[in-house]
């Protein structure tokens, strides 16, 4: 489709979407714009009409993909063209009258008080640099609920020990400030004497070095809570973003409001933030289940 490259740069500089959004969009504007070629359609956006679309959706549901996937593909397209008729690049809406198929309302995945009281104070993690550097990565995913990408992509002067803050830069770089508990600051000051005890000539701005004093990469993140989640839970998915899934759970257990919760997460509106109230209700469930004498 025309005008991909501009649309591209307008995610990247106006809307400061991270890259990996960025590509998460170029991945679908390609997709759809392959299947146009499949079916010898024209890629201008003026040509493209809502048939165009829905039989894109037919063929991906014929792919297996899901409905929350071809939702997202669909989104990309809905600003992809809205950017257009900004723009004054094209004048229609092919989305306009597309009906989606349904999705099924997922409530986030998260890992027991119990199990991650287990993992915290019972399992040993490594010796050395490795060890203290795995503990300190979960142990940041679960005290901060920061999401992967925000926690490689700290920087040695967004971690103040002294004053026991991080500073997180987000979705379209806008920074929060987190406190960090006091017991976890000390370990990260112990992380961060070693790993400068491992690499003395390191000249590296970031806080979170791999074993070659380099960023450090998203998978060795995955890898690394996949292997200690495993060892107390025995839930399917265990990756980063369940803990930051369960440090939401936790805290609106213990008390937190919604608003708070969102501020530590960077939501920017409070609807995204809502979903963590369904795994409280079914907390209270349990809860007058066990209590109410007639329940």
């Amino acid at each position: 489709m025309d005008h991909k490259e501009s649309f591209l740069q307008f995610l990247k500089i106006e809307k400061r979407y991270s890259p990996h959004t960025v590509r998460s969009y170029l991945n679908d504007l390609d997709q759809f714009d392959n299947y146009l070629r499949l079916q010898n359609q024209s890629g201008n956006p003026d040509d493209i009409t809502s048939h165009d679309v829905r039989s894109w959706i037919v063929s991906l549901i014929g792919d297996g993909y899901s409905p929350s996937s071809i939702h997202r593909k669909i989104s990309s397209l809905r600003v992809f063209y809205r950017f257009l008729r900004k723009e004054g690049l094209a004048t229609g809406d092919p989305l306009d009258k597309v009906v989606l198929p349904k999705t099924a309302k997922r409530l986030p995945v998260f890992v027991e008080e119990k199990a991650l009281d287990r993992l915290l104070d019972d399992c040993r993690f490594d010796d050395g640099f490795k060890g203290l550097k795995d503990r300190a990565i979960i142990e940041m995913l679960y005290f901060t609920g920061i999401r992967r990408g925000e926690l490689t992509g700290l920087r040695k002067s967004d971690v103040d020990l002294r004053s026991a803050t991080v500073r997180v830069t987000g979705k379209r770089n806008k920074q929060r400030i987190i406190p960090l508990i006091g017991h976890f600051a000390v370990k990260l000051n112990d992380y961060s004497r070693a790993r400068d005890a491992e690499f003395p000539d390191l000249t590296s701005e970031w806080f979170f070095v791999d074993n070659r004093g380099n960023k450090l990469y998203d998978k060795y993140v995955y890898n690394t809570v996949r292997k200690y989640l495993a060892m107390v839970t025995t839930i399917e998915k265990k990756s980063p973003h369940v803990l930051r899934h369960t440090f939401a759970t936790h805290m609106l257990n213990h008390g937190a409001d919604l608003n708070s919760i969102k501020e530590f997460l960077g939501h920017a509106n409070l609807s995204a933030t809502q979903i963590y109230t369904h795994n409280s209700f079914e907390k209270l469930r349990r809860i007058y289940k066990q209590a109410h004498p007639r329940a």
